[in-house]
């Protein structure tokens, strides 16, 4: 990671959830999602770093699971991740080299090849953890973004005092 992050751009199956689809007889599609992901994701937030979601699936699961934890940008349904991506950068006027990214398949790795810091969960195809600069011992769905995102946080701030403020009460937190 050579610079700081500014923006951490998450996959969703197989990265915030086990990779498993979970579809009920009446079409509706549930999704496991880890609260300690939930935690990282509200730590990143106070630290100022933007989250988004970029996924190729359309899932309401997804959608309200990113509203709980204020995540900026979701895009679902997204074949090209990295022309979706190239409209945020713009927007936050930042680069590549700003950008955390993590994915699990093949579909993530025109992304991966270009951003700052690619990251893979440990149940990623080898084809991207050997893409990645970084990959969690955790899997998708395990605390693996929470294990990415102190990864991060520990590197660009001091760790201890985002906690220390949690404790404080100063930071309200959705896992």
């Amino acid at each position: 990671m050579k610079n700081s992050i500014k923006l951490i751009v998450l996959d969703v199956d197989g990265v915030l959830t086990d990779g498993k689809l979970y579809i009920g007889s009446d079409r509706v599609e549930y999704k496991p999602f880890h609260t300690q992901d939930g935690m990282g994701i509200s730590l990143a937030h106070y630290a100022g770093i933007k989250t988004a979601i970029i996924t190729g699936r359309n899932s309401e699961a997804v959608s309200k699971r990113a509203e709980e934890l204020k995540i900026q940008y979701v895009y679902q349904g997204i074949h090209d991740k990295l022309s979706v991506l190239e409209e945020i950068m713009s927007e936050l006027n930042i680069t590549m080299e700003d950008v955390c990214y993590m994915g699990d398949d093949i579909n993530d790795l025109p992304i991966m090849q270009k951003v700052g810091f690619p990251v893979a969960p440990d149940n990623a195809v080898t084809l991207v953890k050997s893409s990645a600069q970084h990959h969690t011992k955790a899997r998708g769905g395990e605390g693996a973004v929470r294990e990415m995102i102190d990864y991060i946080l520990s590197s660009q701030h001091d760790y201890s005092a985002l906690i220390r403020d949690y404790l404080d009460g100063k930071i309200t937190i959705t896992q």
